[in-house]
């Protein structure tokens, strides 16, 4: 082969390596701007999800929560959505949910898993402390909560 002949393979294979490594760079860049919008809706989600359980709001817990919702309480036990949402709607007001003390939410594609601390305060001014961990699925093209678990801290800890 000669020169050109080599010069003009070179060219090509040049052209061709930086065409995919800007391909390669649009997707990374897209799949960022993805999990960061994700990130951004589950935590507007988690805020949602606190304000509404202090109101008594049933029907904003309702839109937030998958029907197939699994829910773990402090016993082990589970709770389905229809249990948990009659609970919230029966509440007298005993125990107040206050704004969650950390907060951040892990993106896996159209899965997402928040995890944080919450803190409870009883009628008698008492505060509890909870880590929980929700998981939250894109569905149609919003998310929805399918798992949650809240576990007593116990001991002091971040």
């Amino acid at each position: 082969m000669n020169r050109i002949g080599r010069w003009m393979i070179a060219r090509c294979i040049v052209a061709v390596s930086v065409l995919m490594l800007l391909c390669f760079s649009t997707v990374a860049l897209a799949q960022d701007n993805y999990e960061a919008t994700a990130r951004a809706q589950v935590l507007a989600l988690e805020k949602a999800w606190n304000q509404a359980y202090k109101a008594g709001d049933v029907k904003a817990l309702s839109a937030i929560l998958d029907n197939s919702l699994v829910l773990v309480e402090d016993d082990g036990s589970l709770k389905t959505k229809s249990e948990f949402l009659a609970t919230v709607k029966a509440q007298t007001g005993n125990e107040e949910q206050v704004a969650p003390e950390s907060l951040t939410v892990r993106v896996f594609g159209s899965t997402a898993i928040s995890i944080g601390v919450i803190a409870t305060k009883d009628a008698k001014g008492k505060t509890h402390r909870e880590r929980f961990i929700d998981t939250w699925i894109n569905r149609n093209g919003s998310w929805v909560c399918i798992a949650t678990d809240a576990t007593p801290m116990t001991r002091a800890g971040s």
